[in-house]
């Protein structure tokens, strides 16, 4: 190959939650405690997947480097952790102790304020179980269903004309129709 003639290739890496980032609740709980509490997670039952911003860098960049173009990386982020018990192991850790209905002279108590508006309980990184083993034993595949140019053309023609007339439950349809694993509404207990 020419050395002067570059390609772009486009690859996606999906992956949870980085310690210590903007989108991190780590931060939010920190600046909670800082504060005295209380500690605010939407539900007892929610959990996320952790890794360090180091992890998860060099893994992005090795995906990145695997790529032919056009993949669907999935990171092996382990064991997921509940929220609460995080939030819990860090009021103890840093020095307080949790005010609960068991411990009514603890010092910062854990809030729920119920789920938003199309937050799940678990992460899903993956629709389906089809992800493949690559190279690297933290890094899989995901096999993708993807549609050819001509029904993503269509498909993407319906979807403006719907969009236009602010048409949502024809999107819906048409989101069904075309995305694998789309539920639109999907409750959650």
């Amino acid at each position: 190959k020419d050395p002067n003639n570059y390609c772009t290739l486009f690859c996606i890496v999906r992956f949870g939650n980085v310690i210590g980032s903007s989108g991190s609740v780590i931060p939010l709980f920190r600046k909670q405690i800082a504060a005295g509490g209380p500690l605010t997670l939407t539900h007892q039952k929610i959990t996320r997947y952790f890794m360090s911003i180091t992890e998860a860098a060099q893994l992005v960049v090795q995906a990145g480097a695997m790529s032919k173009g056009g993949e669907v990386f999935i990171l092996d982020m382990g064991q997921p952790i509940r929220i609460i018990d995080l939030a819990m192991n860090m009021i103890e850790t840093s020095g307080f102790r949790l005010k609960d209905k068991n411990n009514l002279e603890g010092d910062i108590e854990i809030k729920i304020t119920g789920l938003r508006p199309g937050e799940k309980l678990y992460e899903e990184l993956l629709i389906g179980k089809n992800a493949k083993r690559t190279k690297h034993k933290k890094i899989f595949k995901a096999n993708e269903m993807s549609l050819n140019k001509k029904d993503f053309d269509t498909l993407m023609k319906k979807l403006l004309v719907f969009l236009d007339q602010n048409n949502v439950s024809e999107i819906h349809k048409l989101l069904e129709t075309f995305v694998f694993g789309y539920l639109p509404g999907e409750d959650v207990d």
